[in-house]
Order: structure tokens, then C-alpha cells, then sequence
């Protein structure tokens, strides 16, 4: 294998590890709590604690129960 095909091989592998990455980020909710505090970074807000994010979270979904298919 030449020294090209294995920098190509590894590129790959890191996109898809990369894109596993994000995926697992977006389906668990941690895709959430990035999003909430670089929203709060933006507008120079003191972001809540991460436990104080989850609780309302949690809370937010007793209260408004999505059902989803699929």
C-alpha cells in the first residue's frame, strides 16, 4: 500500500468515525447541550449547570409528551 492510499484510507475513516460521532450526538440529546451553551457564549448569558439543563429537560418532556414512530 502506498503512503498516498493509506493517508486516503485513514482520511476516510476519520470522516466516518467523525459522522458516527455526530450522529450519536444528535440521536442521545448531547447535541443539545453544545448548542445551549454556545447560544449562551453568543448572547453573553451565564450558562445553568449541566445537571440544572438536564433537569429541565426532563421536566419539559413529563410535561409535554412527544410520541414518535420510527
Amino acid at each position: 500500500m502506498t503512503e498516498r492510499h493509506a493517508t486516503a484510507v485513514r482520511s476516510a475513516v476519520t470522516r466516518a468515525l467523525r459522522g458516527v460521532h455526530w450522529y450519536l450526538k444528535e440521536l442521545t440529546g448531547e447535541a443539545r447541550w453544545d448548542d445551549y451553551v454556545r447560544h449562551c457564549a453568543e448572547h453573553g448569558h451565564q450558562p445553568m449547570t449541566r445537571r440544572e439543563f438536564e433537569r429541565r429537560r426532563a421536566d419539559e418532556l413529563e410535561r409535554n409528551p412527544v410520541s414518535r414512530c420510527c
